[in-house]
């Protein structure tokens, strides 16, 4: 069996674009060559910034011939209709045979397709792969039509076996396949000819390039931390930016060099940003002080000197970043320390959204939510408020601006310049996270209430403009920001109901698009008092429009049915968000539904107590067989009820019981019943459900004694609401008729 060496030889790949490209060169090649009936043993893909290689072995000399019978139209049917079974089939009508079915008489076609080389097929599907390359940018390059990210200069196709190799025959564009490669540009640019992968990997190395994107990752991490350590120091670890650099070189070089003594009091995240982003660097940081001190670069090359003239460039270079940086750092320190209303103010010039105002009205509504959040999670409502007014000016300073990734943490540094509380100077940097589901949640009272505010603000406003996510899109990452609010309220325990903050926050969002006259803001700004002094929207509405002498503005008494239709649309949304979360953790969707369908649903942290107490439950024989009796009893319930035209929920007496499994089920549904209610007021779920439990043999020996639909109608309607109670007590832990089984 013959293996098969590929390389696309190029001008420099983006970095960011080799390891995609050597997987899709590996999937499309190995699709194409399998559906045309070529199977292999084994397949990998390699990368280097001009090359893209994939060796595969195990390949089968030619594809296998194919038999395949088709079955035709009935013989004596229209010609038109025979001849397109011809032309299907690519046969001739004498090739055609005529067989008996029980139908009557039918043309079948034995059609046999033999077996290709594999050369041939894989020239094909190269030369497809290459012309269809999915590149995220590519360009025509020169007079052809070939499309590449960057110019294609040549093509190696090689199939090899124990008696010798051959090149795949191959021409795209003038480009002509060949077995010849080059080695590292500068050290080794002449021709190398290869017999196999094994010897295109040995020679390639001899000629200064490392094939694997690992074995450079690894080489680089190894030399970098090594020359660290020999000078008391640690490189700060830095996954994203080693796979970069990997792909900037083809023999790696490390090279080490110490930061100007000028530049180490600026701080370390400002020191780590500005040499990733601008020169590639790693940070080296002394362990002892924390300050980053030195800088890793990686060289493409060896030179005579050592690397002295390639790290004497990259340093002057850096100096001058450096520089800029400290320049930023330092009009920035004097400008927070007189005060930070400066760049607060500077925000009202800044648009959020067209739609939703400026950055500054975004901060007012920040930081009222937040003063009306931190009670509910622990936090003082001063604190907060500050926290919020302040946790954006870093925006409008000279560090961010330049360097935007650096927002939240320059603010922190800034606030602890101008004097702030440490309180809302963390709250500065932690109120952006958490912003995946890998990071950090903040777990300071102050932080957690500026965070929540943020996002629920950024949520209840594009909802107030109708700008929710669609399918797949999500422009203003609101399913991040709704999981960000999810993760803030679960991981702190913190016991909200989240409707009174979104009509709070709804009612904000209408007082900016509407509350120009000044009617209408004086009867929004009582509503909101209202909100907070009894959290609910509807009686905050009726109370002051009732007591309201005069003529109400149009979308005043529009208001009263379109927020509270908004509010419940984005509680959807959350519950939506929520079931991915929980499904991720192994708690079932019908559970989840099970448990919104409760009332507080709005208090993620109950809500979520309540259904992995259900979860843990169903799990168990007492939940499973509990919950078929349940059910059991619930349609027989239904459909009683639905016939009768009457509710049976109340009225079971046990006097009327006939059967000893009958007495019992009264008895155990009024000992448990009180039981499960004082657990499900305490919110001790785990003994809400073992007291549910506790009913599961008396209403099994109840459905075994005993036939609910009796003949005596006094004893039938009683035992009917004797199931009206199982209802009514099973249903006091949650819905269990949208639990599955």
């Amino acid at each position: 069996m013959p293996d098969l060496l590929i390389e696309l030889f190029s001008e420099e790949i983006p970095a960011r674009m080799q390891a995609r490209a050597a997987e899709d060169l590996k999937k499309r090649m190995t699709d194409g060559m399998v559906a045309a009936g070529l199977t292999y043993a084994g397949a990998a893909a390699f990368s280097t910034p001009r090359r893209l290689t994939l060796a595969i072995d195990g390949l089968l000399a030619e594809s296998p011939t194919v038999r395949e019978e088709r079955k035709g139209p009935k013989v004596g049917a229209p010609d038109k209709a025979i001849e397109g079974f011809l032309r299907g089939a690519g046969l001739t009508r004498d090739q055609l045979e005529e067989r008996e079915t029980p139908k009557g008489n039918v043309y079948f076609a034995l059609i046999e397709k033999p077996g290709r080389p594999a050369a041939a097929i894989i020239a094909e599907v190269l030369e497809d792969t290459i012309r269809n390359f999915p590149w995220a940018k590519s360009m025509r390059w020169g007079a052809g039509s070939l499309r590449w990210v960057r110019p294609l200069h040549s093509i190696l196709c090689l199939l090899s076996d124990e008696a010798g190799n051959e090149v795949v025959p191959l021409d795209i564009d003038g480009i002509t396949s060949g077995n010849q490669t080059r080695g590292h540009r500068f050290h080794a640019p002449d021709a190398i000819t290869v017999s196999s992968f094994e010897d295109y990997a040995a020679q390639l190395k001899r000629a200064y390039v490392v094939l694997d994107p690992v074995e450079r990752a690894d080489a680089i991490w190894q030399d970098a931390t090594n020359q660290a350590f020999a000078q008391g120091l640690e490189v700060v670890e830095d996954k994203g930016l080693l796979s970069e650099v990997a792909g900037l070189v083809e023999w790696p070089v490390v090279l080490m060099g110490r930061i100007d003594d000028e530049f180490l009091e600026l701080p370390p995240e400002v020191l780590q940003t500005s040499m990733k982003e601008h020169q590639k660097f790693f940070s080296v940081r002394n362990p002892k002080t924390g300050r980053i001190e030195g800088f890793v670069t990686v060289a493409n090359r060896e030179t005579a000197d050592n690397g002295a003239t390639i790290l004497a460039g990259n340093q002057k270079v850096l100096s001058a970043r450096l520089a800029d940086a400290k320049f930023f750092w330092e009009n920035d320190l004097r400008t927070a320390k007189a005060g930070m209303e400066t760049w607060t103010d500077a925000l009202s010039n800044v648009t959020f959204h067209n739609k939703l105002g400026t950055q500054a009205a975004r901060i007012d509504r920040i930081a009222a939510l937040a003063r009306e959040i931190a009670p509910a999670v622990g936090a003082d409502a001063d604190l907060a408020e500050q926290a919020a007014r302040v946790a954006k000016a870093d925006l409008s300073s000279e560090m961010v601006y330049e360097f935007p990734e650096l927002q939240g943490l320059m603010g922190r540094y800034y606030a602890e310049a101008a004097g702030l509380p440490q309180e809302v100077a963390n709250a500065c940097e932690e109120h952006y996270s958490p912003l995946g589901p890998s990071d950090d949640v903040p777990t300071a009272p102050v932080s957690v209430a500026v965070a929540l505010a943020d996002k629920l603000d950024t949520l209840t406003g594009f909802w107030a403009i109708d700008e929710k996510p669609t399918g797949s899109k999500d422009p203003f990452a609101l399913r991040r920001a709704a999981l960000g609010v999810i993760r803030l309220v679960l991981e702190n325990d913190a016991r909200m109901a989240q409707d009174r903050f979104f009509d709070a926050q709804l009612l904000r969002h209408e007082m900016a698009q509407n509350g120009d006259d000044e009617v209408s803001s004086g009867l929004m700004r009582d509503m909101l008092g209202e909100i907070a002094d009894h959290g609910v929207f509807g009686s905050a509405v009726r109370t002051v429009l009732d007591a309201f002498d005069g003529d109400l503005p149009k979308h005043m008494e529009a208001l009263k049915s379109s927020l509270p239709d908004v509010s419940s649309d984005l509680l959807t949304f959350f519950h939506d968000r929520l079931k991915v979360f929980l499904r991720d953790q192994g708690i079932r969707h019908d559970v989840i539904d099970a448990c919104i369908a409760m009332d507080g649903n709005d208090d993620l942290t109950l809500l979520v107590k309540r259904a992995r107490a259900l979860e843990d439950f169903m799990a168990s024989d007492d939940g499973t067989n509990l919950l078929q009796g349940f059910k059991r009893a619930n349609n027989i319930l239904s459909q009683a009820e639905e016939k009768d035209g009457v509710e049976y929920s109340f009225g079971a007496d046990i006097k009327f019981a006939e059967d000893d499994s009958e007495k019992a089920l009264f008895e155990a549904l009024a000992a448990n019943g009180g039981a499960i209610s004082s657990a499900i007021e305490a919110e001790d779920f785990a003994a809400a459900m073992s007291g549910m439990a506790a009913l599961r043999a008396p209403i099994d020996a109840f459905f075994e004694a005993v036939q609910v639909n009796a003949d005596n109608d006094i004893v039938r309607r009683n035992r009917l609401n004797l199931l009206g109670q199982i209802r009514s007590v099973c249903g006091q832990a949650a819905d269990l008729t949208k639990v599955e089984g």
